[in-house]
């Protein structure tokens, strides 16, 4: 089942009633309700949003993403369960206990896969891809020859038509377009971790002390093409403005539902980053050698 996301940009007030989200708006008054097992994703952008402590409950217990935006209008936290997977114990210890060759294994293999989709994104645009996919053909155990930063600087060069443009986390246009979309596509991959019973703050490449979403900022690695598709099709079909509107919120919010190739088969994107995140926890227990991972298509 797709699981609904709800973005709140005025002031409501979110409480519960019957297994069911109330929505008021505070000026008008008037009200909405939305099934609470319907729901995957709520985005609270407005600060005079006010959400009830057991609406914050009932979604933690249907393993639904609450994520708030900080003044800037950018999502800046996050809250999840910490109790929805039956033998979560198990996992979390076979999660730490996962050897160092079987970690940089997975890293490989979503590098790979990566690049590939990088490649394929290229290829929508009629632009040549084939540089990058030897890169992706190059790519050895724990990515040891970064092939993840070469194929990137190629693929960003070759995909903004910008020789002063740079992909930085505090660059120039569109590089603000794309810290928001990375962070709705960080917000669904933590989600489905914890949904497959993993720590998403352990991650098997990345391993910064302030970063609490490490292995989410892994696994998400093959699903950023994707944002980056989302974002340039804006770009070429929209009004030209450096602004997050609305309308490109809206717009990126719909990448959680678009259609993903994953073991031969079609998948809403945030159904395929449980697909991913279930065949990561099926490797850490030893029941499977090889990640689920997206395919790029049109």
């Amino acid at each position: 089942m797709i699981k609904r996301t709800l973005f709140f940009s005025n002031a409501v007030c979110l409480t519960l009633k019957n297994k069911q989200l109330v929505i008021q708006n505070k000026e008008t008054r008037e009200e909405s309700s939305v099934p609470i097992e319907d729901i995957g994703f709520v985005i609270i952008e407005n600060n005079q949003v006010y959400i009830s402590i057991p609406v914050i409950n009932a979604l933690a217990e249907n393993n639904a993403a609450v994520v708030f935006c900080n003044e800037n209008h950018l999502p800046f936290s996050m809250n999840l369960p910490l109790d929805c997977n039956t033998i979560q114990n198990q996992l979390f210890t076979a999660q730490i206990e996962a050897s160092i060759p079987a970690k940089k294994k997975c890293w490989k293999q979503i590098i790979e896969q990566k690049i590939k989709n990088q490649a394929k994104v290229l290829e929508k645009y009629k632009i040549d891809s084939v540089k990058l996919k030897q890169y992706a053909s190059e790519v050895k155990s724990g990515d040891s020859t970064n092939r993840e930063a070469m194929a990137a600087k190629l693929y960003w060069d070759l995909l903004i038509d910008d020789v002063d443009w740079v992909r930085t986390r505090f660059g120039e246009y569109p590089n603000n377009l794309l810290n928001y979309g990375y962070a709705i596509l960080r917000a669904a991959t933590a989600r489905a971790l914890i949904g497959s019973g993993l720590l998403p703050t352990l991650g098997i490449h990345h391993h910064n002390k302030y970063d609490a979403y490490a292995l989410a900022d892994d696994i998400m690695e093959p699903y950023r093409p994707y944002i980056d598709d989302e974002i340039i099709e804006y770009m070429k079909t929209s009004e030209e403005t450096e602004e997050l509107t609305r309308e490109f919120k809206k717009k990126i919010l719909t990448v959680l539902t678009r259609d993903v190739e994953i073991g031969k088969v079609t998948r809403p994107l945030m159904i395929a980053l449980t697909i991913t995140s279930s065949s990561l926890a099926k490797i850490f227990s030893g029941d499977a050698g090889n990640l689920s991972l997206p395919e790029f298509t049109e």
